[in-house]
C-alpha cells in the first residue's frame, strides 16, 4: 500500500527560539491492528513468527518455566514445517505476502479514503500487526513522527478476547512507553453486536446463498476457539460470539435449525469452547445434513484459519462423514458494507477529538 500521508515538512513553532526542533502539524492517527503474519513460509520465517505468537502469555498462559522449554525445544523444531506448508498453500505469490496482509492493506486503503472524505488531511490511517511485520511499535513511531498528537487504536476483532483484543492493546500501550512526546490515546470497543456489522454479515450470506443451486441445510458460524477455562475466568468472548449468531439469525429471519455456533482451531490438551467445528460438521453430515455452508464471523479478514483450516481440514472432516456440498462464505474483508461499518466505528470513536 502506498503511503496515504506523505510526511509534511515540519516547521519551527511560532515565537520559538531559532534552535527549537521542528514540529509537524498536529494530526490525529487511526491505527488498525490485525493478528499478524510471517514474512514468508520458510522454516526460519515461520519459527520467528510462531515463536513470538506462542510466547505471548495472553495466548498461552502456562508458566514460562514449563512452557518455554517445550516451545523452544519441541514445538518450534517441528511446527514451522507444517505451518509453513499450510501458509504456502494459500500464499499470495504475486505480492509475496500472506492473504491476511494483502486484505489488511486493502481495508486500510479504503478506510483511509473514507476518513479523507470526512476529515481531509487531519486524520492519518495506518495498519499494524500484533505479531510479525509491520510491528505496532514501528507504526506508532511513524504516526508520532508525522505529527499525530492523538491516536485511536482499533484492533480488528469484532469480539473481545484476552488472546486477541487485549494483547493487541498491550502492544499498543507498550509502544507508547517508547515515545518522548506521548500522544493521547483511545482504544475501540468490540463491535460484535453493531447493526451495521450484523447487516454486512447478513448481506454477505444472502449474496452467497443466492449464487447456490442448492440451499444449504444449515449455516455453521465457526468462531476461533479459546480454552473453556478463559470463559470461567471472566473472558466475554464466548457470550459475544453467541450473541452475534443470534443477531445474525434474527436479521436473516431464520429459525434455530438453520444456523449453529461452533469453535475451531483447538490447541493443546485442555478443553476448549465447544462444539468443535471439525467434529460438528462430521456429526451434521452423519445426521443427514449433506449440504452446509460455513462462515467465520470472528475474523475481519480471511487468513490461515479460514483459507486453509476451514477449506481443507474442516471440509475434509465433513466430506469423510458423507457430506456432499460444502460452501465456505468468505470473511467480510474489504467489502464495501464492511468498510462502511468499520468507518462508522472510527467516526464515533473520534467524537470530541475532531
Amino acid at each position: 500500500m502506498k503511503d496515504m500521508h506523505p510526511t509534511e515538512t515540519a516547521t519551527c513553532p511560532v515565537h520559538a527560539a531559532a534552535d527549537h526542533p521542528p514540529v509537524a502539524r498536529p494530526k490525529i492517527g487511526v491505527l488498525v491492528g490485525n493478528l499478524g503474519t510471517p514474512d514468508n513460509y520458510d522454516y526460519w520465517s515461520m519459527r520467528r513468527y510462531l515463536g513470538e505468537f506462542l510466547s505471548d502469555q495472553r495466548v498461552i498462559d502456562y508458566s514460562p518455566w514449563l512452557w518455554q522449554p517445550l516451545l523452544q525445544l519441541v514445538i518450534l523444531t517441528k511446527r514451522p514445517f507444517t505451518s509453513g506448508a499450510a501458509y504456502k498453500s494459500i500464499w499470495n505469490e504475486e505480492a509475496n505476502e500472506s492473504p491476511l496482509l494483502t486484505i489488511t492493506k486493502a481495508q486500510t486503503t479504503k478506510i483511509a479514503a473514507e476518513m479523507q472524505k470526512t476529515y481531509g488531511d487531519d486524520v492519518m490511517v495506518e495498519y499494524c500487526m500484533r505479531y510479525g511485520n509491520p510491528s505496532t511499535q514501528s507504526k506508532v513511531e511513524k504516526l508520532v513522527k508525522a505529527g499525530c498528537q492523538k491516536i485511536l487504536f482499533f484492533p480488528l476483532y469484532p469480539h473481545y478476547a484476552g488472546a486477541t483484543s487485549a494483547t493487541a492493546c498491550d502492544k499498543f500501550f507498550e509502544a507508547l512507553t517508547k515515545e518522548k512526546w506521548q500522544p493521547a490515546s483511545r482504544t475501540v470497543q468490540p463491535y460484535f453486536d453493531r447493526p451495521d456489522y450484523i447487516d454486512a454479515l447478513a448481506k454477505s450470506i444472502e449474496t452467497a446463498y443466492a449464487k447456490l443451486d442448492t440451499r444449504p441445510d444449515i449455516l455453521v458460524c465457526s468462531y476461533h476457539g479459546v480454552p473453556k477455562r478463559y470463559l470461567m475466568e471472566g473472558d466475554p468472548y464466548h457470550c459475544q460470539c453467541q450473541k452475534t449468531t443470534r443477531l445474525l439469525k434474527e436479521r436473516l429471519g431464520w429459525n434455530d435449525t438453520e444456523i449453529k455456533t461452533t469453535f475451531q482451531s483447538k490447541f493443546g490438551p485442555e478443553e476448549w469452547l465447544q462444539p468443535y467445528t471439525v467434529e460438528e460438521v462430521a456429526r451434521l453430515a452423519e445426521q443427514g445434513k449433506k449440504n452446509i455452508a460455513v462462515c467465520a464471523p470472528a475474523f475481519s479478514a480471511d487468513c490461515i484459519e479460514t483459507l486453509e483450516e476451514i477449506n481443507e481440514e474442516i471440509f475434509e472432516s465433513f466430506e469423510e462423514a458423507g457430506g456432499e456440498t460444502f460452501t465456505y462464505i468468505p470473511c467480510l474483508n474489504d467489502d464495501d458494507a464492511h468498510i462502511t461499518a468499520l468507518s462508522n466505528v472510527i467516526r464515533e470513536n473520534l467524537a470530541g477529538w475532531i
